[in-house]
């Protein structure tokens, strides 16, 4: 009689068994997938780099760093973390992306498209949380990127895309007026209504200190001339070199110091910037908790993906080059991944820094390195002088973003454009506004669809074909044209009608016509199907001609193919000799 101890090798032996059918099955299935290689743009450069590209490099690198600083700060600020929170995301993200990414010239950091997505976290779930959210959507990008999902996200409909960010444009505007008018409000919320029942509360403590400073500051950023071509004047251009906001950070500073100006500064706010490295961070894992960060962490990874994707588009039209969706996908979500552990916030690729970038003159990802580089020198020794930037001056930068974030002339164009894209836009735009974003680009999705399938459907149609004049009685065709899916295979009722096959009069051969046919899907395939059932117990025929390419390859791998067999033919003229002989053989 076996014993524990004569049993235990055996159970071991098949326990080691399955274990290698599992793991050679999971390698096999692994094996099947194809996955993206991982290739960085910046390996390119090896052997192929240049002085000359590298000047250029440095030269747009100091500059777009330049560019950086105060956007990365108000940012954060309005997101709701520290201004240094923003720098360390510009910094470590910046530097990620550019030697990791898909795109050359690309500038990653904190993006104004995350201001209302940041800050709605933060006051629902807290800022570890958001930390965790963080690496969540750094790891969802980097299996995105993997997968391909890439080469599908560059096709979200651009209306959706509209949408989203013109009413993205407006909630960072309207985080913004309460520093703004200098309003004394302890806690903002992170709603739509609730904003505006705060400030409309909150109205008569307007700081006119801090409106004029504002004020000042969006009209310096908005008319500093930014034209460096050869077409203006020699000074016009190099003071265009000096990025509008440094100019507003600086003055707004000399300002309040000079002049005692009573209102509320990153110092008085924050307590200033420190002037010291990150250090490393390591959250708090709760699993029971990280159940409800799923909706935050799939936000932040959609929202990461448009956003650099469409920012690498830009950047593709200025440069005459073309990205790699998937490769930058993997460098954001790399980043994103690696940022919170240093006090950073989520990250992306942002359209303004590139284009700043590409016109200064940047070549390769290296002038993202020195980007970086700057923005840590900035840090490591001008970091005290922050303390005096008023917030005021760093909302009217914010409010400059919003208004060019917005594609604002695109609402005067809806009454020429077609009711579908209409309903997808403003139903996004509102959706974003009054919810959230991912409910938003839900919707916007479904929306879409459900217009693409209705357009589809119209495009389908199934009609009867006149044959000739000597054609005898039993016989009818009928023509297939466009797509035959699940949102068009209605079209088939009046053919495949029960009650047409078994009425007295009834065709006895049908001729179905697939040569217009581009499409077919299983749908339709299944009530075929039924059809030829049905006509085969009344000894009736189906003859299908002209079935090429994937409609002939659907009707192949279902056994439509095989079941008619020698019913299959390759043109009408062909179809109308056969259901001849076949009406001729049932008398």
């Amino acid at each position: 009689m076996p014993t524990v101890f004569t049993l235990i090798p055996k159970f071991s032996l098949i326990f080691s068994k399955i274990k290698m059918s599992l793991g050679q099955r999971l390698k096999k299935v692994m094996g099947n997938i194809p996955l993206e290689p991982f290739h960085p743009v910046s390996l390119d450069l090896i052997g192929h780099y240049s002085a000359h590209q590298l000047t250029r490099d440095i030269s747009s690198g100091l500059t777009v760093g330049m560019v950086a600083l105060p956007l990365a700060m108000a940012f954060a600020i309005a997101s709701g973390v520290t201004p240094e929170a923003g720098i360390y995301t510009s910094i470590i993200a910046g530097f990620l992306i550019a030697i990791l990414g898909g795109c050359r010239v690309q500038i990653g950091g904190p993006a104004g498209a995350f201001i209302v997505i940041i800050y709605g976290i933060i006051a629902n779930y807290g800022l570890a949380n958001l930390m965790i959210a963080t690496i969540g959507s750094g790891i969802l990008l980097l299996l995105m990127g993997l997968l391909k999902v890439g080469n599908l996200i560059r096709f979200i409909p651009v209306s959706i895309v509209i949408g989203f960010t013109n009413g993205i444009a407006v909630l960072i505007a309207l985080s913004q007026v309460k520093d703004f008018l200098g309003l004394k409000i302890e806690n903002m919320p992170a709603d739509f209504f609730g904003q505006i029942n705060a400030i409309w509360a909150n109205i008569h403590t307007v700081n006119y200190y801090a409106l004029g400073v504002a004020l000042v500051s969006f009209a310096i950023v908005k008319f500093w001339p930014k034209d460096t071509s050869t077409h203006s004047a020699q000074w016009l251009r190099w003071v265009a070199k000096i990025p509008g906001t440094v100019v507003v950070l600086v003055l707004s500073m000399l300002a309040v110091t000079t002049f005692n100006l009573p209102v509320e500064t990153i110092g008085s706010k924050f307590g200033g910037i420190p002037q010291t490295l990150p250090d490393l961070q390591i959250p708090a894992f709760d699993w029971a908790n990280i159940r409800h960060l799923i909706s935050p962490m799939i936000t932040l990874a959609l929202l990461g993906a448009i956003e650099s994707l469409l920012c690498a588009r830009v950047a593709d039209t200025l440069t005459d080059d073309r990205h790699n969706p998937n490769q930058e996908l993997m460098g954001q979500g790399i980043a994103n991944l690696v940022v919170p552990f240093f006090g950073g916030i989520p990250a992306t690729g942002t359209i303004a820094r590139t284009v700043t970038n590409i016109k200064s003159g940047a070549i390769s990802p290296v002038s993202g390195v020195v980007h970086a580089i700057t923005l840590l020198v900035i840090v490591l020794v001008a970091a005290p002088l922050a303390s005096n930037i008023p917030l005021a001056a760093l909302s009217a930068i914010l409010f400059f973003v919003a208004s060019n974030m917005g594609n604002w002339a695109e609402f005067n164009r809806l009454r020429q454009m077609t009711m579908s894209y209409k309903v997808t836009l403003l139903l996004t735009f509102f959706l974003t506004v009054i919810f959230d974003l991912t409910v938003a680009v839900e919707v916007g999705l479904l929306t879409s669809c459900l217009f693409f399938i209705y357009r589809m459907n119209t495009l389908t149609k199934v009609t009867p074909i006149t044959l000739s004049v000597d054609t005898p009685e039993g016989i009818e065709a009928w023509q297939l044209q466009g797509s035959l899916f699940f949102g068009s295979v209605s079209k088939l009722n009046t053919v495949t009608d029960p009650k047409r096959i078994t009425a007295h009069n009834a065709n006895k051969v049908v001729i179905f016509d697939c040569t217009t046919l581009m499409n077919i899907d299983n749908s339709a395939m299944d009530i075929i199907q039924t059809y030829i059932r049905a006509l085969k117990r009344r000894h009736f025929e189906l003859i299908i001609c002209g079935a090429t390419g994937h409609t002939l390859r659907q009707m192949q791998r279902t056994g439509i193919a095989q079941t008619l067999g020698n019913n299959m033919t390759n043109d009408m003229m062909e179809a109308e000799r056969l259901a001849r002989k076949l009406l001729q053989n049932m008398k």
